[in-house]
């Protein structure tokens, strides 16, 4: 295996954000279909447990995940109102993921450009 790089793991992330975005631009999209069913994507942690299964060197060690791929599963329908329509669509649940994604995106920015100061200022040296 080779070893996970800051710049590697920063790329793996902003696809998934994308993924999600995605998905989440898409039930916003459907909020007046009838029937449909808000989705979302396994959380960041979960593919990165299922994609890069860790060793477990000791018993107090955390375990591996079971190596399964991302896909779209259905919400947590139990916050939102399900409408006569048949449609769970909550928009106020999907502008706050949006927020979270965004956050996260700045994030990810932020750490890389931190990083990428410290190794200039490391080379410059």
């Amino acid at each position: 295996m080779q070893p996970l790089q800051l710049f590697d793991l920063a790329f793996r992330q902003n696809e998934w954000l994308a993924q999600r975005q995605a998905v989440i631009a898409s039930n916003i999209a459907n909020a007046n279909t009838p029937g449909y069913k808000a989705k979302d994507i396994e959380s960041f942690d979960e593919v990165m447990r299922k994609t890069l299964p860790m060793s477990v060197t000791d018993a107090q060690h955390l375990s591996s995940g079971d190596g399964s791929s991302i896909l779209a599963h259905e919400g947590n329908s139990t916050h939102a109102e399900i409408l006569y329509s048949g449609n769970d669509v909550s928009l106020e649940d999907e502008f706050l993921k949006s927020g979270e994604v965004m956050r996260n995106y700045s994030m990810n920015t932020q750490i890389l450009k931190a990083f990428s100061r410290m190794l200039q200022s490391v080379t410059k040296a």
